[in-house]
């Protein structure tokens, strides 16, 4: 807890939580300093376990969240906001796989079908991979049977009623194998039977981003109400250290200097081929694509009501771009 009546002439100190990686690494290694307060990083190795004690407990001042497990903790009334820091990105055409014994020709072949999701059904690879299905090709999502491995972050949550649990002692994994799952999102499994959905994941998701501007979200930053309400400046100092942070990762990215490149790495060099910043952060440079999401968010009855892209976020953020 942090105390509002802190000595203004001393920095306070935030307890935060954001996983190591390369547009983050500058905050974690002290290259770049925020001016007007101290991040306190707590590793939490299971990211989305940060998720859940965040939204269930408010355990961090300044935390990464799932974007939909954002949407829906704030229909539930959760006492945190975001910023328009968006630390995670990715192309989720490849997140779905599928039985290849299960009679599946094509996407729409999985009406009528049960098809696992890891985790949670508000999970944001879920919804993204979701709306893939259903604007690319045509897959009526109700006719759909979601079966999940886990309970959702936001315990008031009621899923809709084509969306089922796992049974005690069941994985995803093997239910995919044995054909029990037509398909599944989210999950790796080694087998000669089990295969991606669509195929060519990464151009499909450029092509994606080239033809209908389709470039997903997964992970932004959360402050608590009540520090954002303490300390005036706050939202416009974080926004801004991640945003310097950024910029080192990206001119790595541009010189080819990062060792080691992941997956994601390479996502980011594909996308600054077609973009001058592979990881805008702001609303404006991002307004379709979250409107694209909270459209489908309530379609997948993650929420209930039409949601504005500006109620989601800190007021002092909403012209900022980065």
């Amino acid at each position: 807890m942090v105390n509002p009546m802190v000595n203004p002439m001393v920095n306070p100190t935030f307890k935060t939580v954001t996983r190591s990686q390369g547009n983050n690494q500058a905050l974690k290694d002290g290259s770049v300093l925020p001016k007007t307060f101290n991040f306190e990083f707590e590793e939490v190795p299971v990211l989305v376990h940060a998720f859940r004690r965040m939204v269930r407990e408010l355990e961090f001042d300044i935390c990464e969240m799932a974007l939909t497990t954002y949407i829906c903790a704030k229909e539930h009334g959760a006492k945190f906001t975001a910023l328009p820091i968006f630390l995670v990105r990715d192309f989720h055409h490849g997140a779905i796989y599928y039985n290849t014994k299960a009679g599946i020709n094509s996407p729409k072949d999985l009406h009528g079908k049960k098809v696992g999701v890891n985790r949670g059904y508000t999970v944001t690879t879920g919804v993204w991979a979701r709306s893939i299905l259903q604007d690319e090709y045509a897959v009526d999502l109700d006719q759909v049977t979601w079966v999940l491995s886990g309970d959702e972050h936001v315990a008031d949550y009621q899923a809709p009623a084509n969306v089922v649990p796992i049974e005690a002692g069941d994985s995803i994994e093997q239910m995919l194998i044995s054909g029990e799952l037509a398909a599944a999102i989210g999950v790796t499994v080694d087998h000669p039977d089990i295969r991606p959905l669509i195929p060519d994941a990464l151009q499909a998701g450029l092509s994606a981003l080239q033809q209908r501007g389709l470039y997903p979200i997964n992970h932004l930053i959360v402050v608590k109400d009540e520090v954002l309400a303490a300390y005036p400046g706050l939202a416009e100092d974080i926004f801004a250290t991640f945003v310097a942070a950024k910029q080192l990762y990206l001119a790595q990215l541009k010189a080819g200097t990062i060792d080691n490149p992941t997956h994601i790495d390479e996502v980011h060099r594909r996308v600054s081929e077609l973009l001058a910043d592979p990881l805008p952060y702001g609303v404006a440079p991002n307004r379709a694509v979250l409107e694209q999401l909270l459209s489908h968010a309530q379609k997948q009855k993650i929420i209930t009501r039409a949601v504005s892209v500006d109620e989601l976020f800190a007021p002092a953020t909403l012209d900022l771009i980065g």
